[in-house]
């Protein structure tokens, strides 16, 4: 018999961050940050069918690939347990431009999985948040989403460990792609850049702490980039442009914007840049599908 279940997760930006991954015990690592979770994500359909071994197939987006993180997730769900699973995830958003794509696709696939196997669904921010740990993915989205809205990490990892504040927030949001991919683990790599971007982000959360509003968010995120040295002539433009018509900053991490104020202006302004997205601040959090 193939149980079937679906399970939608919202994307994430965060703003600023500083990295905290010196701990040996993964589900205490992480970032303290703030960003956004966003409306548009990932959808993720999982079948699931007893097996004589343990069978892990993923697609994303009608194509068969490795999927590391969502394959971790899944494997860290069924542990010894024989099973085929078959995972068909749908996503709103490129990867590899701080719209925490991995994390949403791994997330919702493990909600369903869990959901289809009778597992607690706390399970699955456990995975998700271990399985980007393991790949350098992303270190504090999986929090971010768990908390939801606009968030404040105090402190790193996934709760209870770690502490994440919810702050209730409403805006559309123009969200704007404008280079290359950024590929996550290869900055959480280089040493210099690490250095750079937690001395920022130490002062940016601790500052953010103290005047808790999405104005405040965008304002320190563009300090941020500037003090960490991340911004490219590509999303200078864009926060140029944007300018005339509202608040933008630099989505880590990629090369792209998210942006609130005039929408359809900023729409406007920001197409022949590159691609354009529109949204708004997500408040009901990872959900099963019917």
């Amino acid at each position: 018999m193939t149980i079937r279940r679906a399970a939608f997760c919202p994307g994430h930006i965060t703003a600023f961050f500083e990295i905290c991954d010196n701990h040996t015990e993964p589900l205490r690592i992480g970032s303290r940050g703030a960003g956004l979770c966003i409306s548009l994500g990932a959808r993720s359909t999982v079948s699931v069918e007893e097996s004589s071994w343990q069978e892990i197939r993923i697609r994303i987006d009608g194509t068969e690939t490795g999927a590391p993180v969502t394959r971790d997730a899944l494997a860290y769900l069924l542990g010894e347990r024989h099973f085929r699973v078959e995972v068909d995830t749908a996503l709103d958003l490129p990867m590899e431009q701080g719209f925490a794509m991995s994390a949403a696709g791994a997330l919702s696939a493990a909600l369903a999985l869990c959901d289809a196997l009778g597992i607690d669904q706390r399970k699955a921010y456990e995975a998700a948040h271990i399985a980007e740990v393991k790949n350098r993915t992303g270190l504090g989205d999986v929090a971010g989403i768990y908390a939801g809205a606009m968030e404040l990490r105090a402190e790193p990892g996934l709760p209870p460990f770690g502490r994440v504040e919810r702050i209730d927030a409403e805006a559309e949001l123009v969200l704007s792609v404008l280079g290359s991919p950024i590929k996550t683990p290869n900055v959480l790599r280089d040493e210099q850049k690490r250095k750079a971007i937690s001395a920022a982000g130490r002062r940016c959360v601790d500052e953010f702490s103290e005047h808790k509003t999405l104005e405040h968010l965008f304002a320190l995120g563009m300090e941020f980039v500037e003090e960490a040295g991340l911004v490219s002539p590509e999303v200078l433009k864009g926060m140029m442009v944007a300018e005339s018509h509202g608040i933008s900053s630099m989505i880590m991490l990629g090369n792209s914007i998210f942006c609130t104020g005039e929408t359809e202006e900023l729409v406007k302004a920001l197409r022949p840049l590159g691609h354009t997205y529109r949204c708004e601040i997500d408040h009901k959090g990872p959900r099963l599908l019917v």
